[in-house]
C-alpha cells in the first residue's frame, strides 16, 4: 500500500471512530500512534509520544487554559454570571424579546470569563429559561437564544478555541484573543437583533417583562461591577500590554478567588470544586494536543497535507475562492465532528495553503473559530443544542434546532461581514501594545 493511500485510510478510519463516538483524543491518537508505527516503525511513534507530551506539559502558553477555566468556574460559583443577567434584565428586560436579549448580552459577558461555549450556555441556561418560562417565552425563541448565546463563548476572549488554534499555528494567544473582541461583539448584536426581529414579526414569542426603576437599574449594574472589573483588567491588560495572557489568566483568576473569599460567596466546598472541573477540562484539551502531535507528523510522512494543497491548487480558485472554500468545508465538517476535533485534524491541511496564498492568519483564526461556533448549533451533533436539553427537559430537541435556525444564519451574516471587512478582526491586533 502506498504512502498516500495509508494517509487516506488513516483519515477515513479517524472520521469513522469520531462519527461512532470515540472520545476525540483517543480516536486521533490511535490513527496518529498506530500509523506511525506503520509508516516509520515503533521507535518512532514511540519516540514521538515521549518527546510531544513532555514538550506541551512543559509549555508556558498553555497555562491560561486551567487559570482561565478556573476564573470562569469561580466567577459561576459566586454568582457573577446571575448578576450580570440581572443587570442586563434590569436594563432592556421591558421590551419585546428583553429576557432574551439580556440572555445573550449574559453569555457574552459570561464567555469574557470562562472562555466554554458549554459552560456559558449551561450557565445561563440555568439562570434565564426558568425566568422566561414564567413570561411565557415561545420555547423556541427561550432555548434559542441560550443555545446561540452560548457559541459566543468560543469567540470573545479567553477563547479556548483561541488557545488551541495558537498552538497549532504558532501564532500570538494575545493577538488573537484581541481579535476576538470586535467580531464577538458583532456578533452579540447581531444575535439580539435577531431576537427584535422574531419578536416584531411574532411578538407573542416574546412578551414584555417588568420595568424596573432607576434605583433597580443602578443597583443592578453596581452588582455587575465585578464581573466587568475583572474583564477589563484581564482583557484589557493584555491589550496595554500589563500582562502576558498567562500573566493575565493568574491575574484573573486571583481576583477571582479572593472576591469570593471576601464577598464570602464562595466556600472550600466550591472552591474545590471549581478546581476539580478546571484539572479535568485542561486534561482533556491536554490529551487532545497530545494526540494532535501524533496525528499531525503521520499526515505530513503520508503526503496527505501535501496532495490536499495540489488539489487545491488544480481548482484554480482565486484567494477568496480558495478562502470560501476551506470555510465551507469546515460548516459541513461541523454538522459532524466536535469543534476541537475539526482543528487537529484540518489545520495541518489547510494552513500552509493559508499562508501560501498570503491570507492572514490571524484573521483565518477568526473565521475559523466563527464557524466551529455554528457547528456548536447545527445539527446533528450540536452540542449546545443537547447541553439546553439537560436544562429544558420538556422542550423537544426539534424545536431547540429549530429556535437555533435564525440565530445560525445571523452567524452566516457575520462571517460575510469579516469576510467582507478584515480589519474587524485586525484593527484591535494591530494596535496593541506588545
Amino acid at each position: 500500500m502506498s504512502l498516500g493511500a495509508i494517509g487516506v485510510s488513516g483519515i477515513v478510519a479517524l472520521l469513522v471512530l469520531l462519527l461512532i463516538r470515540i472520545p476525540v483524543a483517543f480516536a486521533m491518537f490511535l490513527v496518529g500512534f498506530l500509523g506511525l508505527w506503520i509508516v516509520d516503525g515503533w521507535n518512532t511513534a514511540t519516540g514521538l509520544l515521549a518527546s510531544e507530551t513532555f514538550t506541551l506539559a512543559s509549555m508556558p502558553e498553555l497555562v491560561v487554559i486551567p487559570l482561565f477555566i478556573l476564573m470562569g468556574n469561580v466567577a459561576s460559583a459566586t454568582g457573577m454570571s446571575r448578576q450580570l443577567y440581572d443587570a442586563a434584565y434590569a436594563m432592556i428586560g421591558h421590551v419585546r424579546g428583553g429576557l432574551a436579549s439580556a440572555t445573550i448580552i449574559g453569555c457574552g459577558g459570561f464567555a469574557a470569563l470562562s472562555g466554554s461555549s458549554v459552560a456559558s450556555a449551561l450557565t445561563m441556561g440555568k439562570v434565564s429559561l426558568q425566568e422566561m418560562e414564567r413570561f411565557d417565552y415561545d420555547p423556541r425563541l427561550s432555548t434559542g437564544s441560550v443555545a446561540a448565546g452560548g457559541t459566543l463563548g468560543i469567540l470573545i476572549p479567553p477563547s479556548t478555541g483561541f488557545v488551541i488554534y495558537a498552538i497549532l499555528t504558532e501564532q500570538s494567544i494575545g493577538r488573537l484573543f484581541m481579535a476576538g473582541i470586535l467580531p464577538g461583539l458583532l456578533l452579540l448584536a447581531m444575535f439580539v437583533l435577531t431576537v427584535l426581529l422574531i419578536c416584531t414579526l411574532r411578538p407573542a414569542y416574546g412578551p414584555r417583562g417588568p420595568r424596573t426603576t432607576w434605583h433597580e437599574k443602578r443597583r443592578a449594574l453596581v452588582g455587575a461591577l465585578p464581573i466587568l472589573a475583572l474583564v477589563v483588567v484581564t482583557i484589557g491588560g493584555i491589550y496595554r500590554g500589563f500582562f502576558s495572557p498567562e500573566e493575565a489568566a493568574g491575574v484573573g483568576a486571583g481576583l477571582a478567588v479572593l472576591y469570593g473569599v471576601a464577598t464570602r460567596r464562595l466556600t472550600l466546598a466550591e472552591l474545590r470544586d471549581a478546581v476539580r472541573d478546571s484539572v479535568v477540562t485542561t486534561a482533556t484539551v491536554m490529551l487532545i494536543l497530545i494526540a494532535a502531535h501524533l496525528l499531525n507528523p503521520f499526515l505530513a510522512l503520508t503526503h496527505v497535507t501535501e496532495s490536499v494543497g495540489n488539489l487545491l491548487a488544480a481548482l484554480d480558485l482565486n484567494v477568496l475562492g480558495t478562502l470560501l472554500f476551506i470555510l465551507a468545508v469546515y460548516l459541513v465538517l461541523g454538522c459532524f465532528l466536535e469543534g476541537f476535533a475539526m482543528l487537529v485534524l484540518t489545520l495541518p491541511i489547510f494552513f500552509p495553503v493559508v499562508l501560501e496564498l498570503g491570507i492572514d492568519p490571524i484573521w483565518f483564526g477568526v473565521l475559523v473559530v466563527l464557524t466551529l461556533e455554528m457547528g456548536l448549533i447545527s445539527p446533528p451533533v450540536g452540542i449546545n443544542v443537547f447541553i439546553v436539553k439537560s436544562v429544558a427537559a420538556a422542550v423537544p430537541l426539534g424545536q431547540i434546532f429549530r429556535g437555533v435556525l435564525p440565530f445560525w444564519l445571523a452567524m452566516i451574516l457575520a462571517l460575510a461581514v469579516l469576510i467582507a471587512f478584515p480589519q474587524i478582526s485586525l484593527f484591535l491586533p494591530n494596535t496593541m501594545f506588545d
